[in-house]
C-alpha cells in the first residue's frame, strides 16, 4: 500500500492535505517528508544554491488567497504579530507563520499549516515575502567566513485541523529532530510564578537604591497586597561612569554603552550603616525576606554582563579575556526598526567576555548573588549576542555557547531554576533553550506611551502561540495606579503568567490589586499560556477596526475567555515605530462561546452535556448558557470583560450545579481546586421534579434532609459563588455551618469565606441538598 504524504510538492505546488498552499515552487527547493521520530505528519523544506555564501535568500513559492498570522521581529529584541493573505505581506524576520486553508463546502475541516524556520548547523533561517507574493527563506550565519551552498532542514511544515494542537505537535517534532532545546512541558517552572511581585524598574529606573527597595516593599505590604517576590532591576551593578562625549551623535544611548566593572553591587547599596562584614546586597535581601516576608529575590543583569558588556581588563575581571566587539545587525532586523542600543554600541563597542570564559563569568556572578540570598536572575539584552558572531563561527554558535553557559550556571547556583529570559525573541536562543522556563513575551510596559498599551496586550497573546511552546510567558510589570491599569491587570490574570507591578512607593490602587492578590501574597494563576481563541487567530485586533481580541485559558475546573478592545495602535512599517494610527477607534461588538476555551471538554469530563454557567466579571452577571450558544459583548477601546465558563454538572435529575469561584477576583474560577459530589446511596431523593415552581420548592427546603453534598476545595477569601438550580439545605466551611445567600432568579449561591491563617490554604466548602 502506498501512503500519500500529507505535505508534498506536486507540479510545482506545495500541497498540504490536498490543498495548494504555495504555487510556482522553484526546482532548487527540496522537500523531505518527515520520517524520523515525531516528524511523520510534517515535512522539511530545504534549498540549494550554485555558490557558497554566508547569506542566501531562497524564494519558495507564491502565497496567495490564504489568510495567515505570523510573528516577526519588528526590532532586534522583540516580536509582534502581522496578519495577511498574500506573500508580500509577510514581514522581514518572520520566525513563525500559521496559514489557514478553508474547507471545501459543508462538513469539511479547515486545515491549519504551521511554518517554523529552523537552525541548521551554524545557520539560522527566517521567512519573508517579496513583491511577487513569494515566500522566501533568508538563511544566514552572521559570519562572512561561515558559508554554505545548501540547507536541507531550513523550515519545518506541519498541518492538521486544530491550530493549537498543530503548533504544539510541530514544536515537539522539531524538538526531537534538533535535540538542542526542550519543550515547556518538560521544564521546571520556578516557584515565584504563583506569588505576587514587585519590580524596581518603572518605580526607579537605574536610580534604584537600597532605601528605595525598602520603601517599595513596605508600601505594598501596608495596603494588604504583600509582594512575595522582588526583582531588583537595572541599577544595582558596578559600571563605569563615562563622561559625555559631544562628538558622539548617539548621546541618548549613553547608558547603553556603559560596561560592567565588577560583579558586586554598587555604592548605592552600601549605605545602610550595617557591619562591613555583610555585603550591601545581602543586607537588602535579608531585610526583604526577614522584615517583609519576601520569598524570592531576583536581580537583573544583561546576557553580556551589562548593556555595553564587561569592561576589558577591569580590575578583578581580567581572567574573562574580555575584548571590544562591534555589533552588526542582520539585514532583516535593519529593514524593520533600527535600534538605539545598536546605534550606541556600534560606535562605542561592547566588551564581550570570551565564549570559553563566559561560564566562569556567570558562575562567579551567580555564586556571589546566591551567597547574598538571591534566588534567581532576570537576564536581559539577550539578542545582542547574535550581532557579534563574526569571528566566532557565526550567530548560532556564539548564542548557543552563551546560553549553555548561562543555563549551566543557573542550574548550579539557583536550584529553583531561577531565570527570566528577556529581550530574547530570536530563534537562535529559543532553539537553544534546554532549561530556562520563563520568557518575557513582548516589548515593555511603557507607562507614559499611550500607543503602547493595546498593542502590548495583543502582542503578548499572539507571541505566546509560539513562545508558549518553549517557556511560560511573562507579561511584564505594570502600574496599578494608571489609566490602563484595569486593562493590564485583567489580561495578566488570565495569561498564566507571573503577576507583578512596578509601582512607585505610595502610588498604588489597592482596590485593583486585591482583584489579583490574595492576603497571603499568592495569586490565582491560570494553568496554561494564554492564547488568542481560534476565531481570533487571523483577525487583526490592533488594526482592522472591527475585531475584538479574545484570549482563552483554563483553571482546574473551568475555562476563561478575556475579551479586549485593542484597536488603534501598532507597529508601523513606514515610520518604523509603534504609533497610534486611529485616535478614536470605535465601540465594537463580538461574541464568546464555551468552545472558545479550546480544551474545556477535557476539563469538564466525559459526562459533560456542553452546557455552562457563565460569570462575567465586570458586569457581575451569572447565567446558564446552552451548548453552542454565544454571548454578545460590546467594548470601547481599552475596555475588557472576563467570562468564566463553568461546566454545568447534572448532580441528580433535579440538581444542576457549577462552582464559579471568588467573585471579586479577576480570575474568579482560578480559586476552585477540586469538586467532589457525594450522593447518599441509602436515601431516596426527596427533591421534587423540575415541574414544581422553584418558589414552592425553595419554601420547602428546610423540611428536607440532606441526600447530596457537593464538596469544593477552594483558595482565598471573600465572596465565593456557585450556580445551583435549587436552594441548598445548608452550607459549611471547614465543617462549620455558615450563612449563605441564594438568588432563585439567577441560581447564584454565595457564601463569605474568611481570611485564612495559613499560606496557600485550601478551604473545604460543602453544599448540602
Amino acid at each position: 500500500m502506498t501512503v500519500t504524504p500529507n505535505i508534498s510538492i506536486n507540479d510545482g505546488n506545495l500541497v498540504v492535505h490536498g490543498k495548494t498552499i504555495l504555487t510556482g515552487v522553484p526546482e532548487n527547493i527540496v522537500l523531505t517528508p518527515g520520517s524520523g521520530v515525531g516528524l511523520v505528519a510534517g515535512a522539511l523544506i530545504g534549498a540549494t544554491a550554485s555558490h557558497s555564501k554566508s547569506l542566501h535568500v531562497f524564494p519558495v513559492g507564491a502565497l496567495e488567497g490564504h489568510r495567515f498570522m505570523c510573528l516577526f521581529r519588528f526590532k532586534l529584541w522583540w516580536m509582534t504579530q502581522r496578519m495577511g493573505s498574500c506573500g508580500k505581506e509577510v514581514p522581514l524576520e518572520t520566525q513563525f507563520m500559521l496559514v489557514e486553508t478553508k474547507a471545501d463546502g459543508e462538513g469539511g475541516d479547515d486545515i491549519y499549516t504551521v511554518f517554523l524556520p529552523l537552525l541548521e548547523g551554524q545557520f539560522r533561517s527566517a521567512l519573508q515575502g517579496n513583491e511577487r507574493n513569494e515566500l522566501e527563506i533568508c538563511l544566514e550565519s552572521g559570519d562572512s567566513d561561515v558559508q554554505t551552498n545548501q540547507g536541507l532542514c531550513l523550515v519545518y511544515v506541519h498541518a492538521g485541523t486544530n491550530p493549537f494542537e498543530v503548533i504544539t505537535q510541530a514544536v515537539k517534532a522539531v524538538e526531537k529532530h534538533m535535540q538542542t532545546f526542550v519543550h515547556r512541558e518538560k521544564k521546571k517552572l520556578p516557584s515565584f510564578l504563583d506569588w505576587f511581585g514587585w519590580c524596581t524598574w518603572d518605580a526607579f529606573y537605574t536610580d534604584v537604591t537600597a532605601e528605595g527597595v525598602e520603601e517599595g516593599l513596605k508600601s505594598l505590604n501596608e495596603g494588604g497586597t504583600p509582594p512575595r517576590f522582588l526583582i531588583v532591576d537595572d541599577g544595582w551593578q558596578q559600571i563605569e561612569s563615562k563622561p559625555k562625549d559631544s562628538n558622539v551623535v548617539v548621546q541618548e544611548g549613553a547608558q547603553f554603552a556603559s560596561r560592567l566593572t565588577g560583579i558586586k553591587e554598587n555604592e548605592k547599596f552600601q549605605k545602610n550603616g550595617h557591619s562591613e562584614k555583610v555585603s550591601g546586597l545581602k543586607h537588602v535581601v535579608d531585610q526583604a525576606k526577614q522584615h517583609h516576608n519576601v520569598k524570592f529575590v531576583y536581580v537583573w543583569h544583561a546576557l553580556a554582563g551589562y548593556w555595553g558588556g564587561v569592561k576589558p581588563a577591569a580590575s578583578g575581571m581580567e581572567h574573562y579575556d574580555t575584548f571590544l566587539a562591534y555589533p552588526v545587525s542582520s539585514p532583516g532586523v535593519m529593514g524593520n526598526q533600527p535600534d538605539i542600543v545598536m546605534d550606541s554600541l556600534s560606535v562605542h563597542g561592547l566588551g564581550l567576555v570570551h565564549p570559553k570564559k563566559v561560564f566562569n563569568f556567570y558562575n562567579e556572578l551567580h555564586a556571589y548573588l546566591a551567597s547574598c540570598g538571591v534566588d534567581g536572575v532576570k537576564v536581559d539584552v539577550q539578542n545582542i549576542i547574535e550581532t557579534l558572531g563574526s569571528g566566532h563561527g557565526g550567530r548560532v554558535s556564539l548564542t548557543r555557547s552563551y546560553h549553555q553557559a548561562l543555563e549551566a550556571s543557573v542550574a548550579r547556583n539557583f536550584p529553583d531554576n531561577g531565570c527570566i529570559s528577556c529581550m530574547c525573541h530570536n530563534t537562535d536562543g529559543l532553539y537553544s533553550s534546554k532549561q530556562t522556563a520563563v520568557v518575557r513575551a513582548s516589548d515593555d510596559f511603557y507607562p507614559r506611551d499611550p500607543a503602547s498599551h493595546t498593542i502590548h496586550i495583543s502582542s503578548v497573546a499572539y507571541n505566546t502561540l509560539f513562545l508558549g511552546e518553549f517557556m511560560q510567558p511573562d507579561w511584564d510589570m505594570f502600574h496599578s495606579l494608571h489609566p490602563a491599569a484595569d486593562y493590564h491587570g485583567a489580561a495578566r490574570s488570565i495569561g498564566g503568567c507571573a503577576i507583578y507591578v512596578s509601582d512607585k512607593p505610595g502610588n498604588h490602587n489597592f482596590d485593583l490589586l486585591r482583584k489579583l492578590v490574595l492576603p497571603d501574597g499568592s495569586v490565582l494563576r491560570a494553568k496554561l499560556p494564554g492564547r488568542p481563541t481560534r476565531d481570533s487567530l487571523f483577525d487583526d485586533p490592533a488594526r482592522d477596526g472591527t475585531s475584538l481580541l479574545k484570549i482563552w485559558n483554563v483553571n482546574k475546573c473551568s475555562g476563561v475567555v478575556g475579551v479586549f478592545n485593542c484597536q488603534g495602535a501598532g507597529w508601523c512599517k513606514v515610520e518604523k515605530k509603534t504609533r497610534i494610527h486611529d485616535t478614536s477607534p470605535g465601540t465594537l461588538t463580538g461574541s464568546v462561546r464555551a468552545i472558545d476555551v479550546d480544551v474545556l471538554a477535557q476539563i469538564a469530563g466525559d459526562d459533560w452535556s456542553g452546557e455552562t454557567v457563565v460569570y462575567a466579571h465586570k458586569s457581575g452577571e451569572v447565567f446558564r448558557l446552552p451548548k453552542d450558544v454565544s454571548v454578545p459583548v460590546t467594548l470601547k477601546v481599552l475596555e475588557y470583560e472576563l467570562f468564566h465558563f463553568c461546566p454545568l454538572k447534572e448532580v441528580t435529575p433535579n440538581i444542576s450545579f457549577a462552582p464559579i469561584g471568588l467573585l471579586d477576583m479577576f480570575n474568579s474560577s482560578g480559586a476552585v481546586e477540586e469538586v467532589v459530589i457525594h450522593l447518599a446511596s441509602d436515601k431516596k431523593s426527596e427533591l421534587f421534579d423540575g415541574e414544581v415552581p422553584s418558589e414552592f420548592t425553595n419554601s420547602l427546603a428546610e423540611n428536607r434532609s440532606s441526600t447530596t453534598t457537593i464538596a469544593i476545595k477552594t483558595r482565598g477569601c471573600g465572596r465565593f459563588g456557585a450556580y445551583s438550580s435549587q436552594r441548598p439545605l445548608k452550607c459549611t466551611i471547614d465543617k462549620a455551618e455558615t450563612e449563605f445567600e441564594y438568588d432563585s432568579a439567577t441560581g447564584l449561591l454565595t457564601v463569605t469565606i474568611p481570611i485564612p491563617t495559613k499560606e496557600m490554604y485550601k478551604w473545604l466548602v460543602e453544599i448540602h441538598f
